[in-house]
């Protein structure tokens, strides 16, 4: 504190005890006013607040420019829905000649927003550490006030509708205003977001390369609040795990539409049953060939991680290959595994879904057209 500020101050006391309390306020005002000067960055250095608005979506206020990267807010519009998100810039992808970097959209579970699902997963370190943005959309408390994704309604769950066209209206939006890869734009969420997650892969499979799906539901769980609740106790309606071969030529029909799935689910999760995520793997993964491995975390939980092996006869070892993953983490309830506390709804106990679900996304691309 400089001695202006402190002369203020004292003067802001004395004023205070002879009753004089409108004066000492004034004082103390020009005293708070002193130390923002005193703390003031040159008017050269400081970024003037704009709005940007291309294609659908306006940039509300400039980002804060820094090393560890820029977390832009705005909004997109689609047809008659308006929601609002985050971005995530990693350092030096502005104004990087020549450099497309891959895109992973991060849909957050009910009552969470952008902030609180970047803080809990940590994707945004993982971002700043290997290059690629992360755009979080948030969900609207007008459209479903627990702020859910609306995955349980038939309207939000197709092609062309609702908040499935909605956001993968924005992932396009976002590709055309950065330099975004397009081969390798991915899909993620949490709970109602992982049900999202895959309805939207399932809906625009030429947009996502991979998918992930966190304590989330299968493609056609339910298509009402009634069913959706009695999917999350005990699985979703017709979506139930395929038994035996089946027929091999209508399968790799099929696989070949499906879009690469990486499934996360704790083993003694009461909001959605786990069955769940067997039904999420079970849509995508068809006859392909599995290894089963079992593993502990650092933080003590025991994992059983299956993966679901090659389209063309390629080792299941290459990540690449694989049509599907899925980790039960024992022990684990409802929570995103290997997160942070500083986040809702997290497990920093388990294996790092983070992390893992990156290593299995950066492994697919889309193909070349």
């Amino acid at each position: 504190m400089n001695e202006t500020i402190q002369n203020l101050m004292r003067e802001a006391t004395r004023l205070t005890q002879s009753g004089n309390l409108k004066e000492a306020t004034a004082v103390i005002q020009r005293a708070l006013g002193s130390a923002r000067s005193a703390q003031m960055p040159p008017a050269s250095a400081l970024s003037p607040p704009s709005q940007t608005i291309l294609d659908g979506c306006v940039l509300e206020a400039a980002p804060i420019r820094e090393p560890q990267g820029e977390f832009a807010e705005g909004r997109h519009t689609d047809a008659s829905l308006t929601r609002h998100y985050k971005l995530y810039i990693p350092p030096g992808a502005v104004g990087a000649a020549g450099k497309n970097l891959p895109l992973l959209v991060m849909l957050h579970g009910c009552t969470q927003n952008p902030d609180d699902f970047a803080a809990g997963t940590g994707m945004n370190a993982l971002a700043r550490e290997q290059g690629f943005y992360v755009l979080y959309p948030a969900q609207s408390a007008d459209a479903n006030q627990q702020r859910c994704w609306n995955w349980f309604k038939h309207t939000h769950q197709s092609r062309g509708r609702g908040e499935a066209a909605l956001l993968a209206s924005m992932t396009l939006s976002i590709m055309q205003q950065h330099r975004i890869d397009p081969r390798r734009v991915y899909v993620a969420g949490l709970s109602a977001g992982g049900a999202m997650a895959a309805n939207v892969a399932a809906a625009y499979p030429e947009i996502y390369a991979a998918a992930g799906v966190h304590s989330g539901l299968a493609v056609g769980a339910a298509s009402n609040v009634s069913e959706a609740l009695a999917a999350m106790r005990s699985g979703g309606k017709g979506c139930a795990k395929r038994s035996g071969v089946g027929d091999k030529a209508a399968d790799h029909a099929r696989l070949a539409r499906a879009v690469p799935t990486i499934v996360f689910h704790g083993e003694r999760d009461h909001t959605v049953h786990p069955r769940n995520g067997e039904q999420v793997i079970g849509a995508v993964q068809g006859s392909a060939s599995q290894r089963v491995e079992h593993g502990v975390s650092s933080g003590g939980r025991r994992f059983t991680r299956t993966v679901y092996g090659e389209r063309n006869g390629i080792d299941s070892n290459d990540a690449g290959s694989t049509v599907a993953e899925h980790w039960l983490v024992h022990g684990a309830g409802h929570a995103w595994s290997g997160g942070d506390v500083n986040g809702s709804y997290t497990d920093p106990a388990g294996p790092d879904a983070s992390r893992e679900m990156l290593r299995f996304f950066l492994a697919h691309n889309l193909p070349e057209n």
